[in-house]
């Protein structure tokens, strides 16, 4: 599914909406009270409405006769929509509690998914694919990248990696992995004892270019594990039991 495009007022008073249900300002089960949100989003009635049926689209809100408008529960959203991630993460500068949980829930999606990937990437990659490999590697390794920079070129080389795979429906496994990995990033990446990441990512370009599966999967592993230890270092482990975020990608 195509992210949803930000598009003036109609778009703020979208992701204003998602926030504040997301963020449990406007809890589970609610009934929205329209009269109000109008006023105080400073929208028509009609572009409250519309911006309720792109929530309701993604399954966090919905309608019925005599209750009104009305939060679903957490377990009715999809989650997995680009822009469900997104506003989640987008404009935090720490990982929250909130977050933690869900830089967890996406750590493992990537153990599972990235090592199976990458075995695809070394069978299947191209001359184009190892270009675009390249340039990203060559970029996150530049002298004075700045952190946006970095966040930039870690998820373009993630992107080729999948995309490497040549298969469709990995591909677009990018819009679940990257909102998750550029929040981590621009946590680890604003921070100055965090690990180079150019050797672990450069390990995985290499066994890709030689085509070698088990090493590109070992290589990714370690990489994985190298992106726990290093918002671990920063954030600590999570409260409240042991750190079972290790050698996964952590957050």
């Amino acid at each position: 599914m195509t992210p949803y495009a930000r598009r003036g007022v109609h778009g703020q008073t979208v992701e204003a909406l998602a926030r504040r249900i997301l963020g449990g300002r406007i809890p589970e089960g609610a009934t929205l009270d329209l009269v109000a949100l109008q006023s105080e989003l400073d929208v028509s009635l009609t572009a409250l409405r519309e911006s309720l049926k792109v929530l309701a689209a993604k399954g966090m809100v919905d309608a019925r006769q005599k209750r009104g408008t009305f939060v679903r529960a957490r377990a009715d959203w999809n989650l997995l929509d680009a822009d469900v991630l997104r506003w989640q993460f987008e404009g935090a500068d720490e990982a929250t509690d909130a977050d933690r949980t869900l830089l967890r829930n996406l750590a493992e999606v990537r153990a599972i998914v990235e090592p199976a990937a990458v075995r695809l990437a070394a069978e299947r990659r191209t001359d184009a694919d190892l270009a675009a490999l390249e340039a990203a590697l060559e970029a996150m390794g530049a002298q004075g990248t700045d952190p946006a920079q970095a966040v930039d070129a870690d998820l373009a080389f993630h992107r080729a990696l999948l995309t490497a795979t040549h298969n469709e429906l990995l591909q677009r496994m990018e819009m679940v992995i990257e909102p998750g990995l550029a929040h981590r990033d621009r946590i680890v990446h604003s921070h100055p004892h965090s690990e180079d990441p150019v050797p672990a990512h450069q390990a995985v370009l290499d066994a890709v270019r030689d085509q070698d599966a088990q090493a590109a999967e070992t290589a990714m592993r370690a990489l994985l594990a190298q992106a726990g230890r290093d918002l671990d270092r920063i954030d600590g482990p999570a409260d409240g039991g042991p750190d079972d975020t290790k050698g996964t990608g952590g957050k």
